[in-house]
């Protein structure tokens, strides 16, 4: 029987709850500890009944600090910076940073310091780190000396794979993108003092324009496309389901078929799994519990001018993402085990 990948949840908010709802049963993961600062029976409470996904279809026992299930039993740790907690002493495989608070490599490497054997961020990254990821476009290139990995973000994800896409099929000269976002859990209800202004205005009550690191992170993994992208974000009052929507301007101009042909048979084919491909007039809501880093709304697809295609691409930006993380910790399973057999 194959080991399981020991696992530490460094953040148990939305996307560390998500991460652990989908591979709690998973037998290829073992979740060892959760770090956060949060009181044991809130956290038990968040995870059991979730707004968004609802409850648990499995129950969780909370005893002595332990989220028991079974006979697998997670210990829940007070939160601290990372280096804090002696994640030797559970003999950690990987820390999931999902807190947000840590991009940087000295603010990360604490967790390797501490005994993880590696980490990996749910954020960009600020500074140099050993590895950006993103299943799909270069999951394949990942080294056995990767320590401190980034998934970047599901908008960064799901604009690199549309690309991809797009330019493998028609080229891609230039591309500016719209991401219509879910409110995030920074955001506040009412109105409230903020540095950012306009991130100061009532999440539930307002669309709000707002920065969206995507197409940077998307030029540095995807050279070609250096000073070729631009985006704006607005996040909406909606608590979930998000979309891109992607201007591209190709080399080869396609007609409204071929666009969908082309994303059809990917996501039939090599990116299967990560890119969904729906005919039906979806709506952000139909998204939720997605499991593909996108979906392709076909009935979207225009041509404008003769010059232009215009796409959208939606995403649950929680769940999805969640499962892109755990795909990470596959790929590095996958390359220890290549490691470890080698003569």
């Amino acid at each position: 029987m194959k080991t399981p990948v020991k696992i530490a949840l460094f953040g148990f908010g939305r996307i560390g709850r998500n991460i652990f709802r989908i591979g709690y049963d998973n037998p290829n993961y073992e979740f060892v500890a959760i770090s956060d600062f949060g009181e044991p029976e809130s956290l038990h409470y968040l995870l059991m009944r979730d707004s968004i996904h609802g409850p648990m279809k499995d129950d969780f026992i909370l005893e002595d600090n332990h989220l028991i299930y079974g006979n697998r039993r997670t210990r829940l740790l007070v939160g601290g910076a990372p280096g804090a907690l002696p994640w030797d002493a559970y003999d950690v495989d990987i820390v999931l940073d999902t807190t947000g608070a840590y991009r940087k490599r000295k603010e990360l490497e604490p967790h390797l310091k501490a005994g993880a054997k590696r980490v990996i961020v749910s954020k960009p990254p600020i500074d140099e780190i050993d590895r950006i990821v993103i299943p799909g476009l270069n999951d394949k290139e990942i080294q056995p000396g990767d320590r401190i990995i980034s998934t970047t973000s599901a908008t960064t994800q799901v604009l690199a794979l549309t690309l991809t896409v797009l330019d493998r099929e028609f080229g891609v000269e230039r591309a500016m993108m719209t991401t219509v976002h879910a409110y995030t859990s920074d955001q506040p209800l009412a109105d409230a003092v903020r540095s950012d202004l306009r991130r100061s205005r009532s999440a539930v009550e307002n669309i709000i324009p707002n920065e969206t690191w995507a197409p940077d992170y998307v030029e540095t993994l995807i050279p070609k496309f250096k000073g070729k992208l631009s985006g704006v974000a607005f996040n909406v009052p909606v608590p979930n389901g998000s979309c891109i929507d992607l201007t591209t301007e190709p080399k080869v101009v396609p007609t409204v078929d071929e666009v969908n042909a082309a994303v059809k048979k990917a996501a039939e084919s090599e990116f299967k799994d990560l890119i969904g491909y729906t005919e039906d007039p979806i709506v952000s809501s139909d998204l939720t519990a997605s499991g593909e880093t996108l979906v392709f709304d076909s009935k979207a697809t225009m041509i404008a001018a003769g010059k232009l295609v215009k796409t959208i691409s939606w995403f649950d930006n929680g769940w999805g993402f969640g499962k892109r993380v755990l795909d990470v910790v596959d790929s590095y399973a996958t390359l220890n085990d290549r490691v470890e057999v080698q003569p």
